[in-house]
């Protein structure tokens, strides 16, 4: 089952759509058995037309959003290539290889942008790409209890220059995105899941690239995990797990590029670049 969030309510698809009762998302989410409620209103409610596409907002309330580093062994390689020459590129082979995750802050959800609404290039990076990535949404009992897709639109030139700049480099305004919906599921995705890339620019294909949920090193649960240590979210957080897709060298987004990012089972998240 997928939940909407829309300009004008929640909405659930299941087989047919519904507009929910409730009207606070962070209530909704913290919910103490979220898809046997879902279940039951799928049962009971009465079946309404889909939402305009227009009206889609991200599936977020006030929950920051994090993101785990050097889950692939792609990204393992392209950080170690962008920052050898400051002196970092071991930092990301241990990183990998490590029981400890990299986990950062990404966003608040002020710096998160809707589905089509126009991401951020910034004024002092000439290296930026979009990291499409599985994210997990995260009640706040630390529980995994669906995925939605995200962009984690990051500055290469910038972590490149030092490691220590890793903030600059991912957090800034319309940072990041995430949607169109949120997948409701206590299961894990298969790990033939595909995560898709593709990136056109003055309508032609610019870049494109895909992997699979089974090149992720880490588990979700382990993920989550780590996240939640000592550490509290009261309306949840939301997560991204890391990225297998990275374009080469030699490529830098622009303005006006549309990035689409696609995950089977959950939809595809498109964002122009301003």
């Amino acid at each position: 089952m997928h939940l909407y969030r829309t300009r004008h309510g929640i909405y659930l698809h299941q087989q047919d759509w519904f507009l929910l009762p409730d009207q606070d998302w962070d209530e909704l989410i913290a919910h103490e058995n979220l898809q046997s409620y879902l279940t039951t209103v799928a049962a009971s409610g009465t079946a309404v037309a889909a939402p305009d596409q227009g009206s889609i907002l991200a599936p977020i309330g006030t929950q920051e959003v994090w993101a785990a580093g050097v889950t692939y062994f792609r990204s393992r390689t392209a950080r170690m290539e962008e920052s050898k020459d400051a002196g970092g590129g071991s930092f990301y082979d241990r990183v990998y290889a490590a029981e400890r995750p990299e986990i950062f802050f990404k966003a608040t959800p002020q710096r998160v942008a809707h589905p089509g609404q126009g991401m951020h290039l910034r004024s002092d990076s000439k290296w930026m790409v979009p990291e499409p990535e599985l994210t997990l949404v995260i009640n706040p009992r630390g529980e995994v209890i669906g995925y939605t897709v995200g962009n984690d639109l990051s500055c290469r030139d910038i972590e490149g220059e030092n490691p220590l700049y890793l903030p600059q480099a991912k957090c800034f305004k319309l940072c990041a995105a995430v949607g169109p919906c949120l997948l409701i599921t206590q299961e894990l995705l298969s790990p033939e899941t595909k995560i898709q890339l593709t990136i056109t620019r003055s309508g032609a294909v610019a870049f494109t690239g895909e992997t699979t949920v089974s090149q992720l090193k880490r588990t979700p649960v382990e993920l989550a995990g780590f996240l939640y240590r000592d550490n509290t979210f009261p309306t949840g957080a939301l997560l991204m797990t890391g990225t297998g897709i990275v374009p080469g060298d030699e490529f830098t987004l622009q303005s006006g590029d549309e990035i689409s990012i696609t995950i089977e089972g959950i939809g595809t998240l498109i964002n122009p670049m301003a």
